[in-house]
């Protein structure tokens, strides 16, 4: 990568990794990884800037509780031979540090939907693109600081339980889960298609 100016962008994102082993530890203060977080909603676009995403940031007890949560609604769905191989992965994301919840708020959309109904089917698509944007600077920004992260997505199955634990407001729909925590093992090593066939060059 050259040094332009976009180099230091362009490597982070780059470097963002999954980090599915993580540890109870963080190598940056509490208070950072909500500016983290919060500095992603607040600067992230949206579509006619309609501002729709929301987070929650979920430190010691409650985040170990979205994962007792998860696994306990797993349990009571999933044949045997399946949960036993689901229980090792969120055992794993139970023992990071902290989750990040990452919402839409569907009050935030449905005015977009009236103010401008010629683009009413739209706007949820819009506002997922959103959210997409935002768990990708919270990832990447993590990853600088030293910390490993993953996405999931056990919604809308725990979106209940979510709901009642954390007082989560009606509307605000949940989009994913982000545990995190100081890696204990490195990525592995990660493949790409033929760029040439993924990105085209029109000139005329």
């Amino acid at each position: 990568m050259s040094t332009s100016p976009s180099a230091p962008f362009l490597d982070a994102v780059a470097t963002r990794r999954t980090i599915y082993t993580i540890s109870n530890e963080t190598t940056i203060p509490d208070s950072k990884i909500v500016e983290i977080v919060q500095h992603a909603v607040k600067h992230v676009p949206s579509s006619f800037n309609s501002q729709s995403s929301r987070a929650i940031v979920l430190f010691g007890d409650a985040h170990t509780k979205v994962w007792d949560i998860t696994l306990d609604i797993l349990k009571a769905r999933l044949p045997a031979d399946m949960y036993a191989y689901t229980e090792g992965k969120n055992k794993g994301f139970r023992a990071g540090y902290g989750t990040v919840l990452f919402f839409e708020d569907q009050t935030s959309v449905k005015g977009m939907q009236e103010k401008f109904p010629a683009y009413a089917a739209a706007f949820p698509v819009f506002s997922q693109h959103t959210s997409g944007m935002v768990q990708f600077v919270v990832w990447t920004a993590l990853e600088k600081e030293g910390l490993g992260a993953s996405l999931q997505h056990y919604n809308p199955l725990i979106d209940e339980e979510i709901r009642k634990a954390f007082d989560v407001p009606e509307s605000w729909q949940l989009v994913s889960q982000m545990p995190f925590g100081k890696p204990t093992a490195d990525a592995g090593e990660k493949t790409f298609a033929p760029i040439d066939e993924r990105v085209k060059v029109i000139t005329a």
